[in-house]
């Protein structure tokens, strides 16, 4: 995959597409085995590329991953998503970006699964998969299981992707309501995983970005701890560094009862170039 990767930062695989703009970001990141947990089974990933040709197509990738399966599959699992997820998306020569994502991740589900299969403590393995990728002035979100994507801008925090649980499918059928949801016992029983079955159907979103706006991806480790109001808060008043510790400090702070991961992404900037310019 490593050779898969460099033929197409070489320009070989590429789509011809010119860069017209590209988002300067400001990034903070932290992950915690929490209070509870004996191994840490969340993941998080990012990938910044250099080369104009890469970011016109491909642009700047950011993952959040929380394994699932115990005896250290579930880390494996988050692991050999996010890397296959990555490494597939850059390779694949769709010019249709939103093509080239759900391929990655239909590849990412494929590999995890067929490890889980190969191995007998690692049958059943998986992970829930929350991906944020920024190309040229545009936002892609991925999205499998109840990790999230929230955008913070301006002075609405809003969340972009949906939980794939039970409890989530209970609130929208008008089964339940978001208050009985968030304190049910089976609040976290999932209705998609990567890895768990040999297909898996995934979410994208598109959506615009604009200079100040901030995304937080997560683990549900976070969210067990740390309400809306208060993940509003600290992104409000933090840069992403801070805002990230702050925000695993809190989840420990609230008992740590599962890992907990924060990745934040800043845009501070979305440089604009001359069409006709040579990139």
């Amino acid at each position: 995959m490593e050779d898969t990767t460099a033929e197409y930062a070489a320009g070989e695989l590429l789509p011809t597409v010119p860069l017209l703009a590209n988002c300067k970001v400001s990034i903070g990141a932290k992950t915690d085995l929490g209070r509870v947990r004996e191994n840490n089974e969340d993941k998080f990933e990012f990938l910044i590329p250099s080369e104009p040709a890469v970011l016109a197509t491909r642009g700047q990738v950011f993952i959040v991953c929380d394994g699932m399966g115990g005896h250290a599959a579930g880390q494996i699992a988050s692991e050999l998503a996010a890397k296959t997820f990555i490494d597939v998306y850059l390779s694949h020569p769709a010019t249709e970006i939103q093509e080239a994502l759900v391929a990655a991740l239909n590849a990412a589900n494929r590999y995890v699964f067929l490890v889980g299969q190969s191995v007998p403590n690692r049958r059943g393995m998986g992970t829930t998969f929350t991906a944020l990728v920024l190309v040229q002035d545009q936002g892609y979100a991925v999205q499998v299981g109840d990790s999230r994507l929230y955008r913070l801008r301006g002075e609405e925090l809003k969340q972009l992707t949906d939980d794939h649980t039970y409890m989530d499918e209970m609130v929208k059928n008008g089964l339940l309501t978001p208050e009985q949801a968030a304190i049910h016992p089976q609040k976290h029983v999932l209705t998609r995983a990567v890895g768990v079955d040999e297909h898996v159907m995934c979410d994208v979103f598109t959506f615009s970005i604009q200079e100040g706006d901030t995304y937080f991806l997560c683990s549900d480790g976070i969210l067990n701890h740390v309400g809306d109001s208060e993940i509003h808060s600290i992104l409000h008043a933090n840069g992403p560094g801070n805002a990230a510790w702050k925000l695993v400090g809190q989840a420990l702070v609230g008992g740590g009862s599962d890992n907990a991961t924060a990745l934040v992404v800043r845009v501070d900037e979305i440089e604009r170039f001359d069409s006709s310019a040579d990139n």
